[in-house]
């Protein structure tokens, strides 16, 4: 991320400028902890690179880019109680430092938060940016919706699946972009294919966390591999592998998922995905939603040394390790 690093403080500043101005209530103590928890900054760095293909002006972006910011951690925030995480990115989750209540309160305050950064527009782009905000923010409560029933579900097909991490994950990576976009005032036709790329770039990026979650390095990724498997989440490792697997390794699969020792599970699915060579598949599966991305980006107008940093971001994030 070291191509970013200006655009990552020039957030990281405005963030710290925020959490200085917050009150001296208690509920604030938990948000200014999880704001200041290590990140790449994803969301608001597309938004700062997607309004720099038509202005220059990176302040002009920074209220949109900090409301996505925000929205994205009250997520994050309420995720880690539904799914009783004890860590995020290394450090103790806000409900298990402080409690459940502090935890929910807390991710309330922020979702409030992030729509008060749009106030900083004018009403015309205000209103654009807010009917996009709670369509993107519904379909993200329904795609965790659709998490939690998956896991106790049997007739789950890839499909469903797709459609559950678009509404989870990537819903908000492309509001994030198309965002960058509405503070311009861009015509529809380039809205839409800004917001096709965060699609795309979405799903590639969730499907890219689903391998990192069973194959990723712990100490890396700063939390406990193989929780989705431990949850019998059906990630696109699941649905590749049942789609390619013998009857032989199915049978060793259903056995395995029954296993009650958590690390023997988690390293015999391991095992067996990797012998079928589903970490593979999944590889290629992320290099398809990326190109996808990538021709989008190439047909947007701006000229292609504009465009190169909004490509050379999507590249580092689908090949990361962490």
């Amino acid at each position: 991320m070291e191509k970013f690093k200006s655009q990552i403080n020039l957030i990281e500043i405005e963030i710290d400028k925020y959490i200085n101005s917050l009150g001296d209530n208690s509920i604030y103590d938990s948000v200014k902890y999880f704001l200041k928890l290590p990140s790449k900054r994803v969301r608001p760095l597309f938004t700062l690179l997607t309004n720099a293909l038509y202005n220059n002006d990176h302040s002009f972006a920074i209220p949109a880019a900090l409301s996505n910011e925000m929205f994205h951690n009250f997520t994050l925030l309420h995720d880690d109680i539904m799914d009783s995480s004890k860590k995020r990115r290394g450090f103790d989750t806000v409900h298990e430092k402080w409690n459940v209540n502090q935890a929910i309160l807390s991710g309330d305050s922020m979702l409030i938060m992030a729509t008060k950064f749009l106030d900083f527009y004018d009403s015309k782009i205000q209103k654009d940016l807010l009917k996009l905000f709670n369509s993107t923010a519904l379909e993200v409560c329904e795609g965790q919706q659709l998490d939690i029933e998956f896991e106790n579900k049997i007739d789950i097909d890839f499909d469903d699946y797709i459609d559950m991490i678009t509404k989870k994950t990537s819903v908000l990576i492309a509001s994030s972009i198309k965002m960058g976009g509405i503070i311009n005032e861009l015509d529809q036709d380039e809205l839409n294919c800004l917001y096709d790329i965060g699609l795309n770039l979405g799903i590639a990026f969730q499907i890219q966390d689903d391998y990192l979650d069973l194959f990723g390095d712990e100490k890396i990724i700063g939390k406990k591999v193989g929780l989705d498997v431990i949850n019998n989440k059906k990630t696109a490792l699941h649905h590749l592998f049942v789609n390619k697997a013998s009857k032989t390794e199915l049978s060793k699969y259903q056995d395995y998922i029954l296993l009650k020792n958590n690390n023997e599970k988690v390293e015999k699915i391991k095992s067996l995905l990797s012998k079928n060579n589903t970490d593979k598949s999944l590889k290629n599966l992320v290099e398809g939603y990326s190109n996808k991305a990538d021709s989008i980006i190439q047909n947007l107008n701006p000229e292609f040394d504009k465009r190169l940093n909004l490509i050379l971001l999507s590249e580092f994030l689908l090949k990361r390790n962490y």
